[in-house]
């Protein structure tokens, strides 16, 4: 799949169809030797088409039509879409009522010109870093398909729809690195926002506090551009900043623990080489950071969030859960109200504290996630090694929710190699600016192959 600007482009000269491009998608998604049966839950496919075949027809006839008109687009299970249920990748919610109106960033993209292509699979409730689903089967990870590897969570089923190009463009969230997470391991790229920047309404919740809705594609002008549509601003992405002179911080505590080997030395690499353009890398500690998985421990925001809005269901169909997703929102009931105030109050301090340190650089920079994705297998049985796996795969990702800062992964690995992501953080509110340094360095990351 091509980049979002250059098939719009495509599309308005006519050199490229909306039908062509659609069933490109369908094909790839039908593919019995592929993943698109576990990827989506559901496939619009006669909606797509005669979606496309008018647009072809308006465009052929010389109507003015949005940048974006007939490009697919994919929604993870967890928002509505107009006319669908939302099941959120559990079984519990098959029986609810079709959503009657699209949520808030579905509209926007469908005002830009995207068509929805389908309903992308998910860890159930969003809740988990690894992207097991038993209910509806785990999407295989692009790298590595004869191993059976994880494709990352939570929004794992969007991540593989792009590794896979079941899809040019695709929505997700990220509690704590859900969109960052399968990105990584895919080998795309995912984006967090400042949560309040786009809208979490028609969408089922996680985390109230840490919740945010973000995009994954394959390049960081493609994210950026989805982004603007869904926050509602200027759809254009910001020009690259200049890697000679960038200011990167890389914390030494925390995030450069337990690195696999093939992980480490990709991001010395890619050190090296934006090192070599001219930035300045700092490696210092920022001790802050430590404090945050400890606050993460027992469930942070997440479990009484969560188990608030899950309550009812537990008691009526908690057999029904996930096991591993329903004792994590359990863990909410352990929580007392001085519990949950303290945590927020906390919050506040750490993110003062770490934006003191953070301010005076462009962005700050460090694995996405410490390890290459792990064979499936290896987790599917052992509850140990799951949820040990999950918190390191959700511990550096997690950072950047916690202090409600943007954050995006980028590819950092040589072609061909197994995927690993290399994560720029920015300050809280200053999406645009990590934006513009994310196309700096991807550039030059992508220059040396």
């Amino acid at each position: 799949m091509l980049p979002l600007a250059t098939l719009a482009r495509q599309l308005a000269d006519r050199t490229l169809t909306a039908r062509d491009l659609v069933e490109e998608c369908l094909r790839r998604i039908e593919d019995p030797a592929g993943q698109g049966r576990i990827v989506f839950l559901k496939v619009a496919a006669q909606a797509a088409r005669a979606q496309a075949d008018a647009i072809d027809r308006q465009r052929a006839a010389g109507v003015s039509l949005p940048q974006f008109a007939g490009i697919p687009v994919a929604i993870k299970d967890l928002f509505d879409v107009r006319g669908d249920v939302t099941t959120a990748g559990s079984r519990v919610l098959r029986d609810a009522a079709p959503a009657e109106r699209d949520a808030p960033v579905v509209a926007s993209l469908r005002a830009a010109g995207f068509i929805v292509i389908g309903r992308t699979n998910m860890t159930e409730f969003a809740f988990s870093g690894l992207g097991l689903n038993p209910h509806y089967g785990t999407p295989l990870n692009v790298y590595d398909r004869a191993t059976g590897r994880i494709p990352g969570g939570s929004s794992s089923g969007a991540a593989v729809a792009i590794a896979d190009d079941m899809a040019p463009a695709t929505v997700g969230t990220d509690t704590g690195g859900s969109c960052r997470i399968p990105a990584a391991l895919n080998g795309i790229v995912g984006f967090k926002p400042t949560a309040k920047r786009v809208s979490r309404v028609g969408a089922v919740p996680l985390s109230t506090t840490l919740d945010s809705v973000g995009p994954l594609a394959r390049t960081v002008e493609c994210c950026a551009l989805l982004d603007a549509i869904m926050a509602g601003t200027t759809v254009e992405a910001p020009e690259a900043f200049p890697v000679a002179g960038l200011r990167l911080l890389l914390p030494t505590s925390i995030v450069l623990d337990d690195l696999d080997s093939h992980v480490a030395a990709c991001f010395e690499r890619a050190l090296d080489l934006l090192a070599r353009a001219g930035a300045s890398i700092s490696r210092a500690p920022l001790a802050e950071l430590g404090r945050i998985p400890e606050l993460n421990a027992n469930g942070g925001f997440s479990a009484p969030e969560a188990y608030e809005w899950h309550r009812v269901l537990l008691e009526k169909q908690q057999s029904a859960y996930d096991p591993r997703v329903g004792a994590r929102i359990l863990k909410g009931r352990e929580h007392s109200a001085a519990d949950y105030l303290r945590l927020g109050r906390v919050r506040i301090d750490l993110c003062d504290r770490v934006r003191k340190v953070t301010s005076n650089y462009d962005a700050v920079v460090m694995p996405t996630v410490p390890v290459i994705a792990p064979p499936l297998r290896a987790l599917e049985s052992d509850d140990r090694e799951y949820f040990r796996m999950n918190g390191l795969m959700l511990r550096n990702p997690a950072l950047g929710n916690f202090l409600d800062r943007c954050a995006i992964s980028i590819p950092m690995h040589r072609r061909g190699d197994a995927p690993a992501g290399l994560m720029l953080m920015g300050e809280h509110d200053d999406d645009r600016r990590l934006f513009a340094v994310a196309r700096g360095v991807e550039a030059v990351l992508r220059a040396a192959g």
